[in-house]
Order: structure tokens, then sequence, then C-alpha cells
């Protein structure tokens, strides 16, 4: 996508609240990898998806700095929560900063710590898990949520195409593609779901669980 087409989409579709636009630009602002923000064309449809789905609860590997959280928080329906995990300690003051500011904010359940030893012992369904932790585990991360998942639920996979890396010369993958192309590769045969990748941003990967 050129910028000026993906600049034409943001200006045809819902903006982005006062918050949310702090919270993108103090990322950019404060913090290493800002790329890895959701953003606002993301942000929107992941809300979008939310609206279509209705979930109840919503469980998202990877935090960072929340903006996708309170993304999808916008979506749940009364009395629903997003369990968000994000591994990385040195940012949840920052995290927690905007969620405070919210009015979703009793919606967002923020767990500091490693999403390969949380999620055995979640005792909840969810209607959404959305993955967008260490590519190196994605198919681990699959593995765990996947008997989590209500049947007709849903995970969402993001940056499966990983800069197109998926696609090139096969002596140059670190270990981030690989660990990408070990989920696609996996997820494409798997009979338990059925699946589609959306060319969004870096490739969004979407599965519903069989019944």
């Amino acid at each position: 996508m050129t910028p000026e087409l993906e600049e034409y989409i943001l200006t045809h579709i819902d903006k982005e609240d006062e918050l949310l636009a702090s919270l993108d630009r103090n990322t950019h602002l404060y913090h290493l990898r800002p790329r890895m923000v959701s953003g606002h064309l993301q942000g929107r449809i992941l809300k979008m998806f939310c609206r279509m789905i209705r979930p109840h609860r919503i469980l998202e590997l990877g935090t960072f700095t929340g903006y996708s959280a309170l993304c999808l928080a916008e979506g749940l329906t009364e009395g629903g929560e997003v369990h968000t995990i994000e591994i990385d300690d040195e940012i949840e003051d920052f995290t927690r900063s905007y969620f405070d500011k919210s009015p979703l904010r009793d919606r967002i359940k923020l767990i500091i710590g490693d999403a390969s030893d949380i999620i055995p012992a979640l005792t909840d369904t969810y209607d959404i898990v959305f993955i967008d932790a260490n590519k190196r585990d994605y198919l681990k991360y699959y593995e765990l949520v996947l008997p989590k998942v209500r049947p007709e639920g849903f995970i969402l996979a993001d940056n499966t195409l990983w800069d197109g890396k998926v696609v090139t010369d096969p002596n140059s993958r670190d270990a981030q593609t690989i660990g990408i192309e070990r989920f696609n590769d996996f997820v494409a045969t798997d009979n338990r779901v059925e699946k589609i990748i959306l060319p969004l941003r870096d490739g969004l990967t979407i599965l519903w669980k069989k019944p």
C-alpha cells in the first residue's frame, strides 16, 4: 500500500480518539520499536471485528503500550473484559497510565509476565484471542490458546507476512521469520480451524475455531 493510499483510507474512516492519538504519538516519541503499536487503521479494524463478533472475553498476547487493548475493549459486550499479557515490565507504568485515563479502564486487565507461563493457568474461555507477541513462539502460543477459545470463536494473529520476509530468500531467514513461517505452515493444514490471511499492514491471519 502506498503512503498516499493509506492516507486516503485514514481520512475516510472513523478517527481515533484523543487518548489513542496521544498514546500513538508518545509511543513514537519515547519507546524503542514504535512500529509495534497497532495504530489508527488497525485499531479501527480491531474494533470493527469486535462489533461484529460481540465478544465478552478477549485475550491479548503482547500489550506493548496498550493501543490495541484499548481498541479491542471498545467493542466488548456489557461487562466484558480484555485480559492482556505483556512480558516487558519496563513499560508497565507507561501502559497503565493510559489505561487509567480511559473510560474503559475497568474492562482491561493487564498481566505482566511470560505468556507461555501464564496461559496454562488461565481458567476463562475466550471469544477472541489476539496474538501479537514474540514471533519465535507463535506456534507455541497458538497451541496453548486454542483449547481456551470457545467453539466458533476467533484467533487473530498479527504480523504473519512479516514485511514480506516469508517469501524472500530462504537462506536469509532470522529466528522471527522462521517462527512466523512455522506458524503459517502449521495452521494452513490444521483442520480444527478455518483461516484466511489479510494483507493488512504486516499481515493479519484470522482463524475460526470449528465447533
